[in-house]
């Protein structure tokens, strides 16, 4: 959808190298990957059980409801109808639903790299049947390309490109996602599109929300979530590569969710017990989920990030920062000894390329 471009804070970052790549943040008006959005009809605001979000989106645009497509849609179908989002099946549901399954983090330099899982993600169509209970080997390998930022804040937001990258049989998901933390990293909220079989039951990108408390995981799309949209709800599809704004907002007691033109809901403060308010990292990354250490899943839209064609993070960008700190760009691989096979490509100040095939062989 297309609007006109948002003013909303001016800010500057110097650059910080981690390797051999450093990107600054210079949070202004003037982005230079502008997402969009348009509507017929503004949101409706929910009755008095649930809380009312900001007026203005983060970028600064006031709400406009999102083109719900039909339900069962594929992510190519939404895009072709001219539609922003759909319910992933015929239920026409907008109730959150709890969705379990592995889930990285990241903050401050290091992330999760290694689990253990008792999920058996199902393989590809049309085989439609789960990988080989019998295996002993449910670890779960991480990867990552991640811009990251340690300031104390209200919240981000950024333009992602949303694709449709290829997710190996045996593996669990490959995404795209802002993930706010509090500054010791151990409380989160997280928005983006995810590719995840168990998830989603399918191939396409999906809406998804995600948080933790104190370190640990919760589900997805759901526990503690608080729907408010009438049009859209985490887990919805979402229509294939376009560029759509993400953003995550303090407000009101809330950790308040956004995609394109619409909140979408928000996770209340009850949940960390009022202790998490206040953002102090900021997190811009791609991750892959992978069942070995040499992935085939893709990242981003399985270009690489070499490429001029690779997906992006653009306009990256903090809201109502105070000391705002330097931001620093890295790839991540589950261990020490293996490195991400996912580069990213500082374009500018503000967005960065990211991902890639993969390095297994295929």
């Amino acid at each position: 959808m297309s609007i006109s471009r948002r003013g909303l804070l001016a800010a500057g970052l110097t650059a910080a190298v981690v390797g051999s790549i450093g990107v600054a943040s210079m949070i202004n008006a003037n982005a230079d990957d502008t997402a969009s959005a348009t509507s017929d009809t503004a949101q409706v605001v929910d009755d008095g059980a649930v809380a009312a979000p900001p007026a203005r989106l983060p970028w600064g645009q006031a709400p406009e409801r999102l083109r719900r497509g039909w339900g069962g849609a594929s992510s190519a179908q939404v895009a072709s109808a001219g539609d922003d989002i759909a319910p992933k099946d015929s239920s026409d549901s907008l109730v959150p639903r709890p969705e379990w399954a592995p889930k990285g983090r990241y903050s401050r330099g290091s992330g999760l790299r290694q689990e253990q899982t008792s999920v058996q993600p199902p393989l590809p169509p049309p085989t439609g049947v789960l990988r080989d209970t019998t295996s002993t080997d449910n670890t779960v390998d991480y990867f990552y390309a991640v811009g990251s930022q340690t300031a104390d804040s209200d919240g981000a937001y950024a333009n992602i490109v949303v694709a449709k990258p290829n997710l190996d049989k045996g593996d669990f998901h490959t995404l795209a996602e802002i993930s706010v933390q509090s500054a010791d990293g151990s409380n989160t909220v997280e928005v983006g599109w995810n590719v995840d079989r168990t998830v989603n039951g399918d191939e396409d990108p999906h809406l998804f929300v995600f948080h933790w408390v104190n370190g640990v995981q919760s589900c997805y799309n759901a526990c503690g979530f608080t729907q408010y949209s009438k049009t859209t709800t985490p887990g919805d599809t979402l229509p294939l590569n376009v560029t759509r704004q993400f953003g995550i907002q303090h407000f009101g007691g809330n950790w308040w969710v956004a995609y394109d033109s619409e909140w979408i809901g928000y996770y209340p403060d009850s949940l960390w017990n009022g202790a998490y308010t206040r953002a102090g990292v900021q997190q811009f990354f791609g991750e892959v989920a992978a069942s070995n250490t040499t992935p085939c899943t893709a990242m981003g839209n399985g270009v690489d990030a070499n490429s001029t064609s690779a997906a992006r993070f653009g306009s990256v960008a903090l809201l109502n920062a105070s000391a705002v700190a330097s931001v620093a760009v890295r790839t991540l691989g589950p261990d020490k000894e293996t490195a991400s096979p996912y580069p990213l490509v500082a374009l500018s100040t503000r967005t960065f390329r990211f991902g890639g095939p993969g390095n297994g062989t295929c």
